[in-house]
């Protein structure tokens, strides 16, 4: 059973799943099973429960890169399909902040950045990587949002784990994405620069109106910063609603456990 706290009526919807189910190959049980979940445009809401739930599967799905699922999936207002990858003209609106960053190590802070815009230049321009003046003015604006202009010239690999952060998000931020995934956005970061990240990507996705969706193993250190909470077990929606209502005991039960321990460092 569902339990649903105070999320609202739905205005437009970036995300809507239907009669949704997805078993990996050679695996007995499925991996998702979700009977509808819609998530609304400009929120910020975040997928919890225990590790191997379905959270960073259900972000793949969302990412147009996940095969062989069953249902009914619609994404910022397009139908997803089982088969095949989104077109090219709709992959630069969905942008992924991927756990460990993704980011060419060699590579300078800008030039990662740049790589953002791949989907979005002249597909002749991008096998080579040349840039627009359209394509170096978003980069830029996305590197003064995150606050990493002075590392501009900076080999990525002369980075902090949170400079690193700032870098992957901006490059998604020059896609000028209107929903943004995040797998475990905080894993690499201590609780101070935690924080700080979570305040940086609500208030870049609001300046854009775009929607944010992360998954967390952190649920306590993330409830101030988000919308909703939808959380997970077995691949089905067993809870979705406001912050406010996990209670400790609801916690317990969210990650299967009875113990009372503090779940706010919750294992992935």
């Amino acid at each position: 059973m569902v339990l649903l706290g105070s999320v609202g009526l739905m205005a437009s919807s970036a995300v809507l799943l239907e009669n949704l189910t997805h078993r990996y190959a050679g695996e007995i049980r499925p991996v998702l099973v979700i009977d509808k979940l819609e998530i609304e445009e400009g929120s910020f809401v975040a997928l919890i429960g225990a590790s191997g739930v379905g959270k960073s599967t259900l972000l793949r799905l969302l990412d147009g890169r996940l095969r062989g699922w069953k249902g009914r999936a619609s994404v910022l207002g397009h139908a997803l399909s089982a088969r095949t990858a989104p077109p090219r003209s709709r992959r630069s609106e969905i942008g992924y902040v991927f756990q460990e960053f993704a980011l060419v190590e060699s590579a300078s802070v800008r030039q990662n950045v740049l790589n953002g815009r791949l989907g979005s230049t002249h597909s002749g321009w991008s096998l080579i990587g040349r840039f627009s003046d359209v394509d170096q003015s978003a980069a830029e604006q996305a590197m003064r949002d995150v606050g990493i202009t002075k590392f501009a010239e900076r080999r990525v690999d002369r980075l902090s784990g949170g400079q690193r952060q700032r870098v992957a998000i901006a490059r998604v931020l020059a896609q000028e994405p209107k929903l943004i995934l995040a797998d475990e956005p905080l894993s690499n970061l201590d609780p101070v620069n935690s924080k700080i990240i979570l305040e940086l990507l609500r208030e870049c996705a609001a300046n854009r109106g775009a929607t944010l969706i992360a998954t967390s193993h952190q649920p306590r250190l993330i409830a101030p910063f988000v919308d909703r909470f939808i959380a997970l077990d077995g691949g089905s929606i067993t809870f979705d609603g406001v912050p406010s209502a996990v209670d400790e005991g609801l916690l317990a039960s969210i990650y299967n456990d009875d113990d009372g321990k503090d779940h706010s460092e919750a294992a992935e």
